[in-house]
């Protein structure tokens, strides 16, 4: 096998390629499972559970193996978990699973790789920080993009209010996604990245599932064949995959370049949201998402001397061992 012989450098850029394709595929999974022909369609929230299930056997093997030898959580550190994983995971994928039943998947991947830069407004609002003027052209180049992408899809939809409810879940989710960066970082500096993450993705999964429980029939868990197997194909490839690269990812080539590999993210989007789901292309997307990259690149770019100490990475929901990527 060729790979075998490749560099530890070579490796990980491969590692990071792969988990930005797989990421990138998440919204596309969405919107094929909702298109499945059936008298109802399947729902955001049966949808969610399904893929939270299918991913449970290995976030609870990775919480298992990253606590094995660490000592129990300490009450105020299994409060954080529950909260971060409620807001970070659960709220985040269930708004987003919302708005996808309203856009395109390629304004909804726009929409969400704002989060770094929500992560700036929140630490300035909500934290006494103070944003650099390098931050503050980021997140005027993001707006700007996510501003062309919008007037292309308000521009191509037949119900303009459709596309603002679903543009409206999606910045929520990107909001609280945003919240859960912003205090991540002391929960992973105390308990590990694997663990937390793992930790975190397993409160998602129960609430997922908890959410499921108290609104909707046993029987909507009754799908066609395709949507279980898009929702599996999620749970592999554009969740459990992709956070095992990541990890391996930056472990070879660090953290900085792996985020800089998963700005692909939103292109790769665009692109294989046009072959797969016949969603128009046009230069207005392109534009705006080469606005929102420039914003977020920016943002990774910075000094952070004087410079807000915002996490920052590619992509939201679920997309890193240690949340550095969506």
């Amino acid at each position: 096998m060729p790979w075998k012989h490749w560099s530890s450098e070579r490796l990980g850029l491969a590692f990071a390629l792969l988990a930005a394709l797989g990421f990138s595929f998440k919204a596309i999974f969405v919107k094929l499972a909702y298109a499945v022909p059936q008298a109802v369609p399947v729902d955001s929230v049966t949808l969610l559970a399904l893929r939270m299930a299918f991913s449970m056997p290995f976030f609870v093997w990775v919480g298992w193996r990253a606590s094995s030898a660490l000592q129990p959580l300490r009450a105020r550190d299994g409060l954080l978990v529950l909260a971060l994983g409620l807001l970070g995971y659960y709220g985040a994928s269930i708004l987003d699973f919302m708005g996808l039943q309203y856009i395109s998947a390629s304004l909804e991947r726009l929409i969400l790789f704002t989060y770094p830069t929500l992560t700036i407004v929140i630490g300035v609002l909500f934290l006494g920080k103070t944003a650099s003027r390098r931050e503050i052209g980021a997140l005027l180049l993001s707006y700007a993009g996510i501003g062309l992408a919008f007037a292309h899809d308000l521009q191509l939809a037949g119900d303009t209010r459709a596309v603002l409810i679903g543009a409206g879940f999606v910045f929520g989710s990107a909001v609280s996604y945003a919240f859960y960066q912003a205090g991540s970082e002391p929960a992973i500096q105390r308990l590990g990245a694997a663990r937390f993450t793992a930790l975190a993705l397993l409160v998602s999964t129960l609430a997922s599932l908890g959410h499921f429980t108290a609104t909707q029939p046993l029987g909507a868990l009754v799908q066609p064949v395709p949507v279980y197997l898009h929702a599996l194909a999620m749970a592999i490839f554009s969740t459990v995959l992709p956070v095992f690269m990541t990890s391996a990812a930056i472990r070879r080539i660090g953290a900085s370049k792996t985020a800089l590999i998963g700005t692909l993210g939103p292109m790769l989007t665009i692109f294989f949201s046009s072959w797969l789901l016949d969603e128009p292309l046009s230069w207005w997307q392109i534009g705006g998402a080469a606005l929102v990259l420039a914003g977020v690149l920016l943002i990774s770019r910075r000094k952070t001397a004087p410079a807000l100490q915002a996490k920052t990475g590619p992509s939201p929901c679920w997309e890193s061992a240690s949340s550095s990527q969506k």
